[in-house]
């Protein structure tokens, strides 16, 4: 290593600025992804009859089921349309998080990392 130290990376980025942008980072992430546990996510299924409530941690917090929606000669349509109301439910945090996540990267594709 050359006498003093590092001065700096090539092309001139200053290591420590750069250090205080990915602290800055994590710490918007952490803030981002408490956020989205926080918020919830609504979706329906079967015209109304069916609707599912989901929150940023991918848990169901509200289930509700209209009494019209229930015949027991077809139990497999109420199934169909509480499958189809929790999955669009969970797709709706996935794309809010992916957006948010993708605002805070500036669009960078981190891998998984976060």
């Amino acid at each position: 290593m050359a006498k003093g130290g590092f001065r700096g990376m090539p092309g001139g980025v200053n290591q420590a600025a750069m250090m205080r942008q990915v602290q800055k980072m994590q710490q918007d992430m952490l803030r981002m992804q408490e956020e989205l546990e926080n918020k919830t996510y609504t979706a329906t299924a079967g015209g109304g009859m069916v609707t599912a409530t989901a929150n940023g941690k991918h848990e169901i917090v509200a289930l509700e089921i209209k009494p019209e929606a229930v015949d027991p000669d077809d139990v497999e349509m109420l199934q169909d349309m509480v499958i189809a109301a929790v999955n669009e439910a969970l797709r709706a945090a996935d794309s809010d998080s992916a957006s948010n996540m993708s605002k805070l990267t500036g669009g960078l594709n981190l891998g998984g990392l976060f």
